[in-house]
């Protein structure tokens, strides 16, 4: 990776600091990495040493700025999420270091008529009085309405569901796919069509925020109406950034409608930390203890703003988000991590010449451990469909149809030889319909997965559908500038869009249909969406047609 030294901003003290008093050789450890990080992220106490209870009462000013969340649907059990923030724009959220008791409901209407379950939560400021409550025992298949109250104040209302069960045949599944949401670069409008949309989930793709600042008047948002506070404007490097700026990502009222709408199942990519890391490789030229703090910040903060389960808890620097969710016996999600555990990116990063470099067989996106962990899934699977939600392109992508091409080596075009044995291993498993789901990149893509990319004729292995970004990139346009050099070299390109927007997928047990949404801009609210194109898939015979 291309390592660049920059100037570090002064408040990055509090992690040298923390850093130089653990000492490389503890600091990289679990535990090691757990202490290090208790200057600023203690884990609630028990007993006696417990943080003093504020009475909700005494709360004067509504605390569910940042609404509410679902996530990980299950076939008997929901994820529900809150955070209590009267003023999330500043450290603490406004609230005082104390815990706060979180009541919640869940009910089969909308007017709380028929409620079904209720109880209890404790909102701990050591976790940013963030709430994860998981309601078991539910029916498969259904419908929920759920709220939180604390003090006399109510949260807005969320809609949720639980999946079908395994062994249930479901007739379809539509999900939607989301990625890449700088709030500087523009405003969230396509949420707010993707809130109206009757979809089962939503899948997140990664760069859930940015880590650059973001100035006085929202960047390309160009704000006359308010003043973003200066503590934006600078990049994230501690806890309290990551957490501020998740606190300004999560006031946009279209995001807030949309996790209000549907449950999301999420997964990063590299800007929830910093762009472009590699593993434990930071992008800039920082001792690895210090950028290992900085990772354990955001990956704190990340697991306390989403709608995650006790099992994807950080412990320090470190964080298992690759899961596996099913939707009756209809599709299986396979939801990767490419960016904790990969090897670091060949020839300095960046669009470079493949060479021996990127093509050792030895480099990985994935780490052993999840690799093996994904082709032990797609072994026992009994799914018509193994959709695969990841973050960087999967299919190969030269910039240019001449002998000297490029790749970009933050993909998977950087490990040739981990997508190889991926492959391989959807072969030997007898994956027939395989379906990639990636972002990153500000643009919609549809591809075709080849046996061998450099040979048009070779077998179809599986689709790979890229979202675009939500805001990233700005406006964009219908037909970017590089679109006639990629859709010349890249035969199995079926598509290529570089407007706004997030895509559906419609799965039956016969075929699946992708819709390109996208709106004209996001530099100013309000635009509309329209289908920029729709491919279908048939079971059993992988490849993009138009619809």
């Amino acid at each position: 990776m291309n390592r660049v030294h920059q100037d570090v901003p002064e408040h990055s003290e509090e992690l040298r600091a923390a850093a130089r008093h653990f000492g490389r050789r503890r600091f990289l450890t679990v535990t090691g990495a757990a202490a290090a990080l208790a200057f600023a992220t203690q884990l609630p106490a028990a007993g006696s040493a417990a943080a003093a209870e504020l009475d909700g009462r005494r709360i004067s000013e509504d605390p569910f700025t940042l609404g509410v969340a679902s996530g990980d649907p299950l076939p008997g059990s929901v994820l529900l999420w809150t955070r209590l923030a009267p003023r999330p724009f500043e450290p603490g959220g406004g609230l005082p270091a104390e815990r706060v008791s979180v009541h919640w409901e869940l009910a089969r209407d909308e007017r709380f008529t028929k409620t079904v379950r209720r109880g209890r939560a404790t909102a701990h400021p050591e976790f940013s009085h963030t709430v994860h409550v998981e309601v078991e025992h539910l029916d498969p298949g259904r419908e929920f309405f759920y709220r939180f109250r604390a003090g006399d104040w109510t949260s807005p209302v969320g809609r949720t569901r639980t999946v079908p069960a395994p062994w249930a045949r479901p007739a379809g599944l539509k999900l939607a796919a989301v990625s890449c949401q700088a709030y500087h670069d523009g405003y969230f409008t396509a949420y707010g069509h993707l809130a109206r949309e009757d979809v089962d989930v939503v899948l997140h793709l990664g760069d859930y925020l940015y880590e650059y600042a973001v100035n006085a008047t929202g960047g390309a948002r160009a704000y006359t109406d308010r003043t973003l506070p200066a503590v934006f404007n600078r990049e994230t490097l501690t806890l309290d950034d990551y957490r501020l700026r998740y606190g300004l990502y999560k006031s946009d009222p279209d995001l807030r409608a949309a996790h209000a709408a549907h449950p999301f199942v999420v997964t990063w990519d590299d800007h929830e930390t910093e762009n472009n890391y590699a593993g434990g490789t930071p992008e800039n030229d920082v001792p690895p203890e210090e950028f290992l703090l900085r990772r354990a910040a955001a990956y704190r903060a990340y697991w306390e703003h989403q709608p995650l389960r006790a099992p994807q808890r950080p412990e320090g620097p470190d964080m298992k988000l690759y899961r596996r969710l099913r939707f009756g016996r209809l599709a299986q999600f396979d939801i990767l991590d490419t960016r904790q555990y990969r090897s670091d990116q060949a020839y300095g990063d960046g669009w470079q010449v493949p060479g021996p470099e990127s093509e050792d067989p030895a480099r990985t996106l994935t780490g052993a451990t999840q690799e093996r962990w994904l082709l032990d899934g797609w072994r026992a699977s009994d799914a018509r469909w193994n959709v695969l939600p990841q973050q960087v392109v999967f299919a190969e992508r030269r910039d240019r149809a001449t002998a000297d091409f490029k790749l970009s080596m933050d993909s998977w075009d950087g490990y040739p030889a981990s997508r190889q044995r991926v492959l391989a291993g959807a072969q030997a498993a007898g994956v027939e319909n395989l379906m990639v789901l990636t972002g990153d990149v500000h643009v919609g893509y549809g591809l075709d997965l080849k046996a061998d990319f450099r040979d048009p004729a070779s077998r179809t292995l599986g689709t790979e559908i890229v979202a675009t970004s939500i805001s990233s990139g700005k406006d964009g346009a219908d037909r970017p500038s590089n679109y006639d050099k990629l859709m010349q070299a890249n035969p199995h390109l079926r598509f290529f869009n570089g407007r706004r927007g997030y895509v559906t997928v419609a799965l039956t047990e016969e075929s699946a249909r992708a819709d390109f949404r996208t709106v004209p801009y996001v530099t100013s609210p309000g635009a509309p969406v329209t289908t920029a194109a729709s491919f279908v898939t048939e079971a059993g015979d992988p490849g993009l047609k138009p619809a």
